[in-house]
């Protein structure tokens, strides 16, 4: 994707001043309306007394977030702490082995954690797949990698291989999918890259060493086998200038978000209000309209917090993991949106890119996303929300291959090139805002709720045009060109000459 000319300063400034005054004008509905309800009887369960000096309760309506950063914060730091001093010592003593003694200390962590019967299955899954990796067969591999991950995803086989791991960790049954899901998707990576191997097997000792990393055992990322045996055996161990002060400042600006989210969620109820309907018939469009987008923010600071803390980890390992996600704020095409980078990575290696190939083949495309979908729609779990997410995703990256075909041909791609470059951004973002709210009304349901989607989907687009309308595209065209106009800067700091002559002819930048 190119990036168009520059537009005015002036309007820049204008766009930056519209987006602020719109943010802070819905906050303002969404706090007035967490403020006047916070006694409702629905509110009861998920809005709970927090730091006594706010004098205000708190939302805790996330059970993840609570998990990772209350209930489950004291666990994870001192299993990550001991990793990271456990790993110190060896990589100091033996480099050369210290993928192995990363993986001794995962399975001992594990095995403490879960007890031996969760151990059990965990290895059976790496030796099913390890056995089917011998066969060298790719579709083979995906065969019986999908069936044991349905396993743990469909009734009534996954209540019966959770009944084998007994115990009273209140957090068991969260760990269970999460180990064992992860750990599917690790080992399907392992047998895939073995099959691309020209000679020989990697060894099942090397399975195990991927899979028992402890930072990614649980809750991810994912991170592609091939990438990760580079990584974890290379013994030329080197620090990149400031790499520790930009690995310290990383972990302290996680403190602060943490810090700042619980703060927000004493004023703001952005995770409990859309689950009253009762009470979400009554706001406004503009108060609906921040709750759907604020919804899916929270999301990405979810993500990019749980898995910037393990990446954090990863890199005083000398590992490169997968990145966190993007921020919805910077999204307008479906092709960039994910909430997991290392499951879109492994998505995109072993099943779009493969299938998929240039892209730019409409069946080709169709069957690349459809088997996409699919394969995540397994992985989260088959049921109707899922599918109707999957659907609605999959049908928006199709529609936009399909809109970029019809608007490459002519009369549509005379028309562009007759227009000045400005003009043609200014349009493409009128487009793009749309679809930013295509990619928000697709993503909230699985949020909150199907009804919550469909409610401000339909007081946005139907009861609320054209006025509620027009206003919050105008507002999402504004935040449209600014990201544009960020993405432009960057493109040319990494490129900065990006029109070059092609064949004697005028290759435009877009």
């Amino acid at each position: 994707m190119g990036f168009k000319a520059a537009l005015p300063r002036y309007e820049l400034y204008l766009y930056s001043a519209v987006l602020a005054g719109a943010l802070i004008w819905a906050g303002s509905w969404i706090f007035e309306a967490s403020s006047d309800n916070v006694n409702r009887k629905a509110f009861k369960a998920s809005v709970k007394p927090g730091w006594h000096y706010f004098g205000r309760k708190m939302d805790v309506a996330d059970f993840e977030w609570v998990m990772w950063f209350s209930t489950f914060r004291n666990h994870i730091l001192f299993a990550l702490t001991g990793h990271v001093i456990f790993a110190k010592i060896f990589t100091l003593l033996a480099p050369k082995h210290r993928s192995l003694t990363f993986a001794v200390y995962g399975g001992l962590a594990v095995l403490v954690t879960m007890g031996w019967t969760f151990m059990a299955l965990v290895v059976s899954h790496c030796i099913i797949l390890y056995s089917v990796a011998l066969v060298k067969k790719k579709w083979m591999c995906f065969a019986v990698g999908l069936s044991t991950l349905a396993s743990i995803k469909l009734e009534p086989y996954n209540s019966w291989q959770e009944a084998l791991v007994t115990g009273s960790f209140d957090l068991q049954d969260v760990l269970f999918y999460g180990g064992c899901g992860f750990s599917i998707m690790r080992c399907m990576s392992f047998a895939l890259e073995n099959c691309d191997r020209k000679e020989g097997n990697f060894s099942f000792s090397d399975l195990l060493k991927y899979n028992f990393y402890l930072p990614f055992f649980f809750f991810g990322p994912i991170m592609t086998f091939d990438r990760f045996h580079a990584q974890a055996n290379n013994t030329q161990l080197t620090r990149k200038e400031r790499e520790m002060w930009n690995i310290t400042t990383k972990a302290l600006v996680h403190l602060g978000i943490i810090l700042v989210v619980d703060v927000f969620f004493h004023y703001l109820y952005i995770l409990t209000i859309p689950s009253d309907m009762n009470l979400v018939n009554k706001l406004s469009d503009w108060c609906l309209a921040g709750l759907a987008y604020s919804n899916l923010v929270y999301d990405w600071i979810k993500a990019a917090l749980m898995f910037g803390v393990i990446n954090t980890v990863a890199a005083l390992d000398h590992l490169d993991p997968p990145q966190p996600p993007k921020c919805i704020t910077m999204l307008y095409v479906f092709a960039e949106t994910h909430f997991d980078r290392g499951i879109n990575d492994w998505l995109c290696k072993y099943v779009y890119d493969y299938i998929g190939e240039n892209h730019d083949k409409i069946f080709k495309e169709l069957l690349a996303t459809v088997c996409t979908f699919a394969v995540t729609t397994l992985w989260l779990g088959p049921c109707e929300l899922v599918y109707i997410w999957s659907f609605f995703n999959c049908f928006g990256l199709n529609f936009e291959l399909w809109v970029a075909k019809l608007f490459s041909i002519p009369p549509f791609s005379m028309m562009e090139n007759a227009m000045g470059e400005a003009m043609s951004r200014r349009i493409r973002g009128v487009f793009n805002a749309a679809n930013f709210w295509a990619i928000v009304l697709y993503n909230v349901l699985s949020l909150n709720s199907l009804e919550f989607a469909k409610l401000v989907g339909r007081r946005i687009i139907f009861k609320g045009f054209p006025l509620s309308t027009l206003s919050v595209l105008l507002v999402t065209y504004c935040g449209v060109q600014l990201v544009k106009e960020r993405e432009r800067q960057q493109a040319l700091l990494e490129d900065p000459d990006p029109v070059k002559p092609v064949d004697g002819g005028k290759e435009k930048a877009e």
